[in-house]
């Protein structure tokens, strides 16, 4: 999945696609360099980011998203509003993304039940302005597992069919660095929910831990940029848990990752084989 952040604030990329033709070039190139998705948002999500209107959100998305599905390429819409939502699913988009869950507008489950859209829940606790204050955790995989799953029980019970449900541990998102760690390590846990077994999400591209990991010798965090290299071992490891999807800003790169898992996989499961052949044979 790549990211075109059609907003003059997010956190890594914040003003580079922040207008119509730059944003719609950058997601036929994502397109171009592997993407399976190309994820459009109008509203930033980065720590401290205040909310902006949801006319304002539309003028940012509406075109591209217009454009670029009108070009033939699968759009994810990454919103919290429902009538951003909707907007996009008239224009055609094939997913919504939405990074609280249903908890920000609570029309969104119905609308997606409605449409037959995969729906992205991800683990939120509040918006970005106070998301930190509401980081304290003493398990973090087993609550963030416990809350996606009431939150995947709420949606199902507003008619969103299962089989259409992708869930996401939120990373970043009222999370603190050493949050994170455990959740990527926990990807199978995360999966496996109350309701049933979800395809996950992970969305790690450039975020502040990773920056964080690879600070410098004085303690300065790796530039947003700089991590891009980080990202990639962080997808070459979520392909190998098994993760359905990785949102990333740089996609050749990861999809990269992606097949070099898939061969090493591949060869692994034929070793097996024939070490199954083989010892089937003997006497």
């Amino acid at each position: 999945m790549g990211v075109v952040n059609v907003t003059p604030d997010s956190f890594s990329d914040g003003g580079d696609w922040y207008g119509t033709d730059v944003a719609i070039a950058h997601g036929l190139e994502l397109l171009a360099q592997g993407a399976d998705i190309v994820d459009v948002g109008g509203e930033s999500t980065r720590p401290g980011a205040q909310r902006v209107s949801e006319e304002e959100e539309l003028r940012r998305v509406g075109p591209v998203i217009t454009e670029l599905v009108r070009s033939g390429a699968p759009v994810s819409i990454d919103t919290m509003r429902a009538g951003v939502a909707e907007f996009a699913l008239n224009a055609g988009v094939h997913m919504v993304n939405d990074v609280s869950g249903g908890l920000a507008d609570p029309q969104m489950p119905r609308l997606v039940a409605a449409a037959r859209v995969p729906y992205v829940v991800v683990h939120w606790r509040g918006h970005s302005h106070d998301m930190y204050s509401r980081a304290v955790y003493a398990d973090v995989v087993q609550e963030v597992r416990d809350e996606l799953s009431r939150r995947v029980d709420a949606v199902v019970s507003e008619g969103v069919d299962p089989g259409c449900i992708v869930v996401d541990p939120g990373l970043g998102f009222g999370k603190r660095p050493e949050h994170n760690w455990p959740l990527l390590a926990g990807l199978a846990d995360i999966a496996r929910l109350a309701a049933g077994t979800f395809p996950v999400l992970v969305g790690a591209s450039r975020k502040r831990f990773l920056g964080r990991l690879l600070a410098g010798p004085d303690g300065t965090p790796r530039p947003f940029s700089g991590s891009d290299g980080a990202t990639v071992a962080t997808t070459a490891l979520a392909a190998e848990a098994g993760a359905w999807c990785v949102r990333v800003h740089q996609v050749r790169q990861n999809a990269d990752a992606v097949r070099v898992v898939a061969a090493w996989q591949d060869a692994a499961s034929s070793l097996g084989a024939q070490a199954g052949t083989r010892a089937a044979g003997r006497p």
